[in-house]
Formats: C-alpha cells, sequence, structure tokens
C-alpha cells in the first residue's frame, strides 16, 4: 500500500481530504445526539422505569472501558479506512433495526440492549481508528487547526444538538433512529471517498489471541516509558473524576437556586459555548504556549473557577461560571492531543490513544456514580469546595512536574 503524503501545512481547507473527514464525522455525530436523548425516551416510554434508561445509557461507558484497550490493538493491526467504514456500516445497519423492529411490533427491550452493547463495540473500534488516523490525513503542522476544527464543531453540535433532537422525537419516536441510521451510511460514504491512507506501510500478520496481548502490553510499555505523556494522562484522568462528578453536581446545584428545567439547560448550553470559544482559541494559543504552561494554566483556572458554582446566588451567575470554565480545557486538550499524536509512532497510535482514553472515561465514568452518594451524604455545596480543593491538588502537583515544565 502507498502511502499518499500529507498535505503541507497551511492548505487544511484547500485539500478534500480532511473536510470529507471532518463532515462525515459531524453527520454521524449529529445522528448520535438524535438517538441519545431518543433512546432514554424510548426506553421510558416501553418500560416506565428510568432505571432501565439509565442501564442503556451506561452500557456504552462499560463497553468502552471493557473493550477500549483490544480496539485500539485491532485498529493498528486492521486497516484503518476499511475498518472505520465497515464499522460505520455496521452501526447503520443496528440502528435501522430499532424503527424496523417497532413497525413489526416485536420492538423490547432485550433488542435495545443488545444494540446498545454491539453499537458500543462498534463504535470504540471506530474511534480507536479515528483519531489514529487524522496525523495521516493532515500534515503534522496542521494538526492543532485539524483538531481545534474537530472541536470546534462538535462543541456546535453538542449546542444545537438538544433542540434538534427534541424536535425530532417529537415528530415520532423512531425518527432519531432513522436518521442517525442514514448519518452512518453518509459517514461511511465520505470515508470511502478520502483518498490518503489513514496508516503508514506496515508487514501484515496474523491476528491471533495471544498476539494482540502482546501488542497492547507492547502499547503500554511505550506509553509508561514516556514521562511527559505518562504524567499528563494521569493529571488528565484526575481531572476527569472532577469532570463526571460535576454533571450532576451542576444539576443540584441549579435546583437549590430554584432554577427551571430550561434555566438548567441553559447552564449546560452556557457551557457548551465556552468549550467552543476555547476550540476556536486552541489552535493559535497551542502554537504560541508550551504544553506544560497549558497544562499548568488549565487546571488553575479550574480550581480557582470551581468555587464559584457554590457561590453563585442565581442561575445565570451558574451560567457565567460554566462559560468561564469551559474555556480552558479544549484549549489544553488539543495542544496534549496534538503532541500525543505527532510523537507516538503510526504502529502505535491506536494502542496509546485508546489507553489514554480508557484511563479518563474510567475516572469521568467513577466521578459520575460517585457523584449521586457524596451528594446525599455531604450536600452540593460541599462536594463543590472538596472538588476544587482536588484540582488545586492536581494543579499544585504539575505546577511543581518537572516533567510537565519540560512538556
Amino acid at each position: 500500500m502507498a502511502t499518499r503524503t500529507p498535505t503541507p501545512p497551511g492548505n487544511l481547507w484547500r485539500q478534500r481530504d480532511f473536510p470529507l473527514l471532518l463532515g462525515g464525522r459531524l453527520v454521524s455525530q449529529l445522528g448520535d445526539q438524535l438517538q441519545f436523548l431518543a433512546l432514554p425516551l424510548l426506553v421510558v416510554a416501553l418500560t416506565g422505569s428510568p432505571t432501565q434508561a439509565g442501564v442503556v445509557l451506561g452500557l456504552q461507558t462499560i463497553v468502552y472501558l471493557v473493550f477500549g484497550l483490544l480496539a485500539g490493538a485491532l485498529a493498528d493491526r486492521w486497516d484503518r479506512k476499511t475498518t472505520m467504514i465497515w464499522c460505520e456500516i455496521g452501526r447503520g445497519a443496528l440502528t435501522a433495526t430499532i424503527p424496523l423492529a417497532a413497525w413489526c411490533g416485536v420492538l423490547g427491550m432485550p433488542h435495545l440492549l443488545a444494540v446498545a452493547v454491539l453499537n458500543g463495540v462498534l463504535a470504540t473500534l471506530f474511534s480507536a481508528a479515528n483519531s489514529s488516523a487524522l496525523p495521516n490525513v493532515v500534515s503534522r503542522g496542521d494538526l492543532p487547526d485539524a483538531l481545534g476544527a474537530v472541536g470546534a464543531m462538535s462543541n456546535t453540535l453538542r449546542i444545537v444538538g438538544a433542540s434538534v433532537a427534541g424536535l425530532a422525537f417529537t415528530a415520532g419516536r423512531m425518527v432519531p433512529f432513522g436518521v442517525n441510521a442514514v448519518s452512518f451510511l453518509v459517514s461511511a460514504a465520505t470515508l470511502r471517498g478520502i483518498r490518503a491512507d489513514f496508516q503508514q506501510d506496515r508487514a501484515t500478520t496474523r491476528t491471533s489471541p495471544r498476539a494482540l496481548v502482546a501488542d497492547i502490553g507492547h502499547g503500554l510499555s511505550w506509553l509508561w516509558g514516556k514521562p511527559v505523556i505518562r504524567t499528563l494522562a494521569l493529571l488528565d484522568a484526575g481531572d476527569s473524576l472532577r469532570f463526571g462528578a460535576g454533571y450532576l453536581l451542576i444539576i443540584m446545584l441549579a435546583q437549590q437556586l430554584h432554577a427551571s428545567p430550561a434555566q438548567t439547560g441553559m447552564v449546560f448550553t452556557g457551557a457548551a459555548v465556552g468549550a467552543l470559544l476555547g476550540s476556536l482559541l486552541a489552535p493559535a494559543l497551542t502554537r504560541r504556549y508550551a504544553l506544560g504552561k497549558l497544562s499548568i494554566a488549565m487546571l488553575w483556572v479550574e480550581a480557582l473557577a470551581f468555587p464559584g458554582y457554590a457561590l453563585a446566588p442565581t442561575w445565570w451567575l451558574l451560567l457565567v461560571v460554566a462559560f468561564a470554565e469551559s474555556v480552558v480545557s479544549p484549549i489544553y486538550n488539543v495542544a496534549l492531543d496534538a503532541y500525543r499524536l505527532s510523537v507516538t509512532p503510526d504502529a502505535l497510535r491506536g494502542r496509546v490513544t485508546s489507553a489514554v482514553d480508557t484511563l479518563t472515561s474510567g475516572a469521568a465514568a467513577l466521578g459520575t456514580m460517585a457523584s449521586g452518594v457524596l451528594i446525599a451524604l455531604l450536600g452540593a455545596p460541599t462536594l463543590t469546595f472538596l472538588l476544587a480543593g482536588w484540582l488545586a491538588l492536581l494543579a499544585l502537583t504539575a505546577t511543581l512536574s518537572r516533567t510537565v515544565h519540560l512538556a
């Protein structure tokens, strides 16, 4: 397989491959957002049980944690473009079975659970291949711009996605699932049209369980041997722990301020707008400041801003805090991802990215699960100050770390 050289820096929007990659991803993401809201609503409509709705949504995270490392190893062994195309086709076919089963009158919880698990497997494999492929589609110099564009477009969808999802579900319970099924096929078509190879040349070897275990071990060993990536990944996991707990925490604080559901939703919209601004600023700031400085700055800004959630006397000031706190994270994430993708050998990118994502996703899931118990035991304001202290500890650790300063 001949390796196509990525477009030279500065031509990101003049070539066809990156817009195709981004466009297909956004179409698929919009479909996912429609389904993310529609699926729990459908489960509640079928069973009347919010608990079962939570189980269905939680399955995606559980699948990612269980399958993430293996998905990274497979993404490094298999042809990434072909893997991504078949993942999208498979997810489209699985999603289409939901309206089809409803039309036939046989839709039930076992069906929805099976679709959630299988879609989670394919989504995890797609994510590992997708994140590993980007440096082969754009040049190293364009990575910050590409990652910033992906973040900006994704956050724009966060802002409008909930409203569109609500309208789609109102039009019909099966409409979001039909739209999502089509979006996967559109994504597969755009991937098929990309000319660039998604990986460098490598020898074809037989895939066996023993070989995959060895591959995973090799990836983890390489990651552990890189102090900068290892240290920042551990700090990022600590920050994700707080992020996972923050969602329910903000909802409870908004309720204590007697905010309506619409006003609470506006608080999260403010956070999405802040993240959008951060994504737009990220490429320029990534080129201007060292990664270590951005890491330290992000953690200190979060630590100083987070107590504002407990101190805000009105819901709109809660929105201001959410906006301000959400600006810094995308800037740091673009810098970190650009650095990690640049220094990681192409043959290891799937395993390294999946290992880091599994670590941070697991920390976020742990924070989400623990938040309800901690709020009940301590109260939302007290937990807010404890999490602010946790962020301050992370910021202090980063400030004192020679490894972070050298990043």
